[in-house]
């Protein structure tokens, strides 16, 4: 787009019109428009090109005062451990492991899908996040920071041993298809999860709402928020915190009891009496 150009003659008004042009194009596979988090991305390599020539050269940088798209709120919407349950017990049986993978690990969906036999540690009950597939193409993961080592449940390890009774002889990726291929999502959503949904009258979701379902439910089990970053890929707990956070008051019915019960017994000369509701929460 600016290869033509001298980065000293690249204006405020190209970048502007680029990202512009940016917001028109569709997104590859899909019928939707870029994001504005893809096109931030996009463009980054660009700005950072820009403000270097401009700090050797000295010259002003045309991305001056040029602020990030903003970004919509991370839409998260996960099941109820109910609706995990049901799920579960209703989805057809060939898919049945794949969905307990998805649900009880947070992995995202081009990594369950591109998740090879060599990457699944049984011995240490770890699953290796090394590769992703995308569009049927084999791609490294989305960042350098969602390579991790995934600890499997019991649930997990055991849905993946009898996954490898089905396919490990027969592919070299623990879920594929009949060919031994990467499941295709998309035939897999509009062939077997939304028509599962609507069966079980459960609102419509993407399958990606697994991987919010999984950090969740971590949370609500109070499993330390370093530990559930790391499970899902994330550096920081930050984007936990943001994103997560507020589901975990409805999964606990934590509501502050337990702050007031501490403060009470402890500064208070008359210990506030632990109702049959409260203690049979801490059961």
């Amino acid at each position: 787009r600016f290869g033509e150009k001298a980065v000293g003659q690249i204006t405020k008004a190209d970048v502007l019109a680029y990202r512009a042009e940016l917001g028109k194009v569709t997104a590859r596979g899909k019928e939707t428009k870029l994001s504005a988090a893809r096109i931030n991305k996009m463009l980054n390599p660009l700005r950072q090109i820009l403000n270097e020539a401009a700090d050797r050269f000295n010259f002003p940088t045309p991305c001056q005062n040029i602020k990030q798209l903003r970004i919509k709120r991370t839409d998260v919407d996960p099941f109820s451990l109910e609706d995990v349950r049901s799920i579960l017990a209703t989805v057809r049986e060939d898919f049945r492991d794949y969905f307990t993978v998805r649900f009880f690990t947070g992995m995202r969906t081009g990594e369950v899908d591109g998740l090879k036999w060599k990457y699944v540690d049984f011995e240490r009950r770890l699953i290796l996040v090394r590769e992703t597939v995308v569009l049927g193409d084999e791609e490294y993961t989305k960042t350098d920071g969602s390579q991790r080592d995934i600890q499997m449940s019991q649930l997990v390890f055991e849905a993946l041993k009898r996954q490898q009774a089905a396919t490990g002889k027969v592919s070299a990726f623990v879920f594929c298809n009949r060919l031994g291929k990467p499941l295709d999502h998309k035939n897999v959503t509009n062939r077997v999860w939304y028509p599962l949904l609507r069966h079980l009258g459960l609102k419509k979701r993407r399958p990606y709402q697994c991987r919010h379902t999984a950090a969740t439910l971590w949370l609500a089990a109070g499993e330390a928020p370093e530990w559930i970053a790391r499970q899902l890929g994330h550096t920081t707990t930050e984007m936990l915190f943001r994103v997560y956070s507020r589901y975990v008051p409805n999964l606990t019915r934590r509501d502050g009891s337990a702050f007031e019960r501490l403060i009470t017994q402890s500064i208070a000369d008359t210990p506030l009496p632990v109702s049959p509701v409260e203690e049979s929460r801490h059961v």
